[in-house]
């Protein structure tokens, strides 16, 4: 059954000019969706949770956006559930009726090539957009309502905008970002936890590890080291541990991270790495370092401004692959809301309940990033509290553990009469199922890393039942 086509493009000599599209391939992939729901993860990767607007016929739009709400709410998919879910919303008449659906079923012996398909409809939108941004811009050269260069500078961006299209970003294996790092350089016992050991033994004593479920915020104002310190903990866990660990970095590129992750392990300065200009003995303690590393299980996605349902759908895909241990997401305040929303601060609800559902969902922590408001700076001794969270209060009602980072030199540096102690002060200001406390680390700016304090070099003696936590107890405000 054949549904009402768009009109055609506009333009001035194009105006009979059927635009590029391929229904067959819109019938296979929506066929293919229905009936293995496991491949709309795979084509959320190429056509995006907003891909309705990929597809030619305004019915396949309706469809598509029917399938992805299902799929997002984890309710089941097969022909009677969608049709009862495509009766609720009154579309059974704008989508060709029951017969079209099982038309579209039928019309794919498997969803084997449902990637392919989805490659096709992106394809064949991408040029429609491309023509209609040329049909614009030949409007507004005719119209002379701007100079050249700014009709130039708006048909520049309206290619790119065209050309960004071309995929979403994907994780990558931290071994291939390595070589990719590498190659830029030479060219110019912890069983004591309940939860998931982040190598810093005093945190692992308060938390129990990261526990499975649970979302876990860890929040500072800029330049304290957020990232650093969430990052030290991924890399603990994947390369010391072996587990898998996806880390999501919407604020620095893969490169960016694995450079840090370089520097950070072979105790160089990574300033030294930027500017280039490495002896060979640097050289080769990188090499030693890359041999640490090309094994570990650690998946960097440096897509920026992801929206929670793309970012669900990608650690859904990765979890399926790899059985993660745990996801990091750098950070909240980066992401954007699967829908538009008019309050920021609903924004960032929705975004908080989102991956506070994501680890309920696959059972794993999930350690998310956040940046404070600017309260702390106006307070005397700059201590952080959990009130300082920007934007929601939403996030320290989702978060099941919210960990503070504070570190006193920062607002002292330059002051004559100061002394940099070189530590760090994690504050547990909420644990849903544990004591709160204080933990202090050692901070060594030069390599950008996070070290458990010299007394603390090694774990905790065996008999737990003994060992007391510097610090432990209740947070003093």
């Amino acid at each position: 059954m054949e549904g009402p086509s768009p009109p055609t493009s506009p333009g001035p000599d194009n105006l009979e000019r059927v635009p590029p599209q391929s229904i067959e391939a819109e019938m296979s992939l929506l066929g293919s969706m229905m009936v293995d729901s496991d491949v709309i993860a795979e084509v959320l990767q190429l056509i995006g949770p907003e891909g309705k607007e990929r597809f030619y016929r305004n019915d396949h739009r309706l469809l598509y956006d029917v399938l992805v709400s299902m799929y997002d709410a984890r309710q089941p998919i097969d022909a009677v559930s969608l049709r009862e879910e495509i009766q609720r919303r009154g579309l059974l008449g704008e989508i060709g009726g029951v017969e079209y659906l099982v038309q579209l079923i039928e019309s794919v012996p498997s969803a084997a090539n449902a990637e392919f398909y989805a490659r096709v409809v992106r394809d064949k939108s991408m040029l429609r957009d491309l023509i209609r941004a040329g049909g614009e811009l030949v409007e507004m050269g005719y119209a002379q309502a701007d100079g050249a260069r700014e009709i130039l500078d708006q048909a520049e961006q309206k290619i790119f905008d065209v050309a960004g299209q071309r995929i979403t970003g994907h994780a990558e294996d931290l071994r291939n970002i390595l070589k990719e790092v590498f190659d830029k350089l030479t060219v110019h016992d912890d069983d004591y936890v309940s939860g998931l050991p982040t190598q810093f033994y005093e945190l692992d004593q308060i938390l129990g590890g990261l526990q499975r479920g649970e979302m876990i915020v860890l929040a500072a104002r800029p330049s304290m080291g957020k990232t650093a310190l969430g990052l030290n903990m991924a890399e603990n866990v994947a390369v010391d541990d072996r587990k898998p660990i996806a880390f999501f970095s919407m604020e620095q590129s893969a490169q960016q991270v694995a450079q840090r992750i370089l520097c950070g392990r072979a105790g160089m300065d990574s300033g030294r790495l930027r500017k280039g200009g490495l002896s060979e003995a640097d050289i080769h303690d990188l090499l030693g370092v890359c041999g640490e590393l090309e094994h570990a299980p650690l998946f960097i996605d440096d897509t920026p401004g992801m929206s929670a349902l793309e970012l669900r759908s990608k650690t859904r895909r990765l979890h399926l692959k790899h059985t993660l241990a745990a996801v990091f997401v750098d950070y909240l305040q980066l992401m954007h809301p699967s829908k538009r929303i008019d309050s920021r601060q609903q924004e960032v609800a929705e975004m908080s309940c989102a991956l506070k559902a994501l680890a309920r969902e696959l059972n794993i922590p999930v350690v998310v990033i956040a940046q404070l408001n600017r309260q702390p700076e106006g307070r005397e001794g700059h201590r952080p509290r959990m009130s300082d969270l920007r934007e929601s209060g939403a996030i320290e009602q989702d978060a099941d553990v919210v960990l503070l980072l504070h570190r006193e030199d920062y607002y002292n540096q330059g002051k004559e009469d100061y002394t940099p102690t070189h530590r760090a002060e994690v504050i547990v200001a909420k644990q849903r199922n544990g004591p709160t406390g204080v933990v202090e680390l050692t901070w060594d700016a030069r390599s950008t890393r996070f070290r458990n304090l010299s007394r603390q070099a090694e774990p905790p003696p065996a008999d737990m039942a003994t060992y007391v936590p510097a610090g432990a107890g209740d947070v003093p405000f």
